[in-house]
């Protein structure tokens, strides 16, 4: 723990497994930090990882990182700043052991640590099967004096957590000070998405290269988010309340260490590039671990038919009903069989490409043949005798295995989180000592509704931002504005019924409306829309990540004062 309780300055350097490489040498030397964190695991990943341990059981974890830390690892030591993520995946021990084998090689004294615990017994069929785990063993790791900390399956915001307690002395019930850091944990997670990356107002700034974030967490729990000096990208409350909003749910966001309260989070400005967070309100966390669970759903294939010209929708309809013809002969035919056509041609185009449309052919099966062979057959031998101008973006190729991620919880007992010192003891972390089951918020008192005048039919994007994301088979959709009156507008006018018509593919969906006014946000959870995951591939866009965007493009009566 830092005797004097100055803000503790800790960094992101990575936001998914594939995130720029060089991002770690950049945050070391770009200025001062404490402690610098990389975030690996995103839902895919672990499938991704658990295919990788099938092959070799020495593997599971993120190599990406061991590369980096074999350029950079010097570079840490020289500046006394801690390194941790959890990049060990599957298999922190495999990850740590290798740190050390790197260090011994580099020449440089680096103690190493690892948390387990978070790998459960695989039920019948499952891939990989983990607990969220929260920060309190990178807690111990860094208080036994580890340099480098690398976990399995923590929650995101841990990573920030963890150190955040080490360094400031926190107890496991100062829950307001706890909750202030899960938030700045959340912002930081996603790396450059907090920093103008991914951002529905990009063309208000230069974020041709964002640079990393960066917090300063003080000792009450409040932090400024910010980055180094001289990086591109911004920090303002709109990158901020952007990231707040990614990925998350109801105003209770739960974790082990503790459940903040995202309707208490407020923002202001503390200088260029700089956002205070403060007001942060914590709860006890639940008396459940969330569970992920990943196993090999079935076999996919895809193929894209390009559709040029004239007579878009009855080309798309004779093909159609030439391959499902096709698969009816077959021996084998496939489960599911979707269809989307994508108008994305022009009248007197002029070049062949936006001339064009696609049509979307996407099979499934538990049987690779039906999905391979039969699938392949049905397309090629329509080549010649087919619509005119018959051809493909790709020749049809065999079935490939998809993913399906599922959540599950399990008790906050029920696992042996421990944390694996530099000198090899082995702590176990025991669990919160009170929990809170998690209820709904009520929704809070909305603004008084504006006064009626004139309106124009535009985009809603000309005043609201958004940002959505997935978890598991659910879509998130954060939307937020930037003055009080269009806050007023927004909060009485963007109902679950108006999404619904707005976004017709969540017309038959479950889905919740939660209100964020300190925010000037609304969050909505659209429940199913994903199907089985990200990895079952099941949409267009099977993450989500655009969906926002959609919603911002489409046309609605919003009044002439606002704009």
């Amino acid at each position: 723990m830092n005797p004097e309780r100055r803000p503790l300055r800790i960094g992101n350097f990575s936001g998914f497994y594939g995130d720029r490489f060089d991002a770690m040498r950049e945050m070391l030397t770009g200025g001062p930090l404490d402690v610098l964190t990389g975030d690996y695991l995103a839902e895919l990943t672990l499938l991704i990882l658990g295919r990788h341990r099938l092959k070799d059981a020495r593997l599971g974890y993120a190599k990406t990182f061991l590369r980096q830390l074999e350029e950079c690892l010097a570079l840490a030591h020289e500046r006394g700043v801690r390194i941790v993520a959890n990049a060990g995946g599957l298999n922190p021990a495999g990850l740590a052991d290798a740190i050390q084998e790197l260090a011994g090689r580099v020449g440089v004294p680096a103690r190493v640590a690892y948390v387990e615990g978070d790998s459960l017994p695989l039920p019948p069929g499952a891939l990989t099967a983990n607990a969220y785990l929260g920060g309190a063993g990178i807690t111990a790791c860094l208080a036994a004096g580890a340099d480098v900390v690398v976990t399995g399956r923590v929650t995101d915001a841990a990573l920030v957590t963890g150190p955040a307690v080490w360094w400031h002395g926190w107890g496991p019930e100062e829950y307001d000070r706890l909750a202030g850091a899960v938030v700045a944990g959340h912002v930081l997670e996603c790396g450059t998405q907090a920093t103008g990356g991914n951002y529905s107002f990009f063309g208000d700034h230069d974020i041709r290269r964002p640079g990393f974030p960066l917090a300063e967490i003080h000792a009450d729990g409040s932090s400024v988010v910010t980055k180094h000096p001289g990086t591109g990208g911004v920090v303002d409350i709109g990158t901020v309340t952007a990231q707040l909003l990614y990925e998350t749910g109801a105003a209770r966001y739960a974790g082990p260490d503790v459940t903040a309260r995202l309707d208490t989070v407020r923002l202001a400005t503390d200088g260029t590039d700089r956002v205070l967070i403060s007001g942060v309100r914590g709860e006890a966390p639940p008396p459940t671990l969330k569970v992920g669970r990943t196993r090999v759903g079935g076999w996919r294939n895809e193929v894209v038919f390009v559709l040029t010209g004239l007579d878009i929708e009855a080309k798309a309809a004779l093909v159609r009903e030439q391959v499902e013809d096709a698969f009816g002969r077959a021996k084998s035919q496939p489960n599911h069989v979707s269809w989307e056509l994508s108008r994305t041609d022009r009248q007197d185009a002029d070049t062949q490409e936006t001339a064009s449309a696609l049509l979307r052919l996407v099979v499934r099966d538990s049987d690779p043949d039906a999905v391979g062979r039969t699938v392949t057959g049905a397309a090629i031998e329509l080549a010649l005798g087919s619509y005119p101008g018959f051809h493909v973006t790709a020749p049809p190729a065999k079935g490939t295995p998809y993913g399906v991620f599922e959540a599950a919880s399990i008790d906050i007992g029920d696992v042996a989180h421990t944390a694996v010192l530099p000198d090899g003891t082995r702590e176990v972390i025991p669990p919160a000592p009170h929990t809170r089951p998690l209820a709904p918020v009520p929704e809070p008192p909305l603004p008084a509704p504006p006064p009626p005048g004139p309106t124009r039919r535009v985009p809603l994007g000309l005043l609201a931002g958004a940002r959505s994301g997935d978890k598991g088979g659910d879509a998130n959709i954060g939307v937020w504005v930037r003055t009080d009156d269009a806050w007023a507008w927004l909060a009485h006018t963007l109902t679950v019924d108006l999404l619904k018509q707005l976004l017709p593919e969540c017309a038959e969906l479950d889905v919740e409306r939660h209100v964020l006014p300190h925010l000037r946000a609304l969050n909505f959870t659209v429940h199913g829309l994903l199907g089985e995951g990200v990895a079952s591939q099941a949409r267009f866009d099977p993450q989500a990540k655009a969906l926002g965007e959609w919603l911002r493009a489409r046309h609605l009566d919003i009044p002439e004062a606002l704009l």
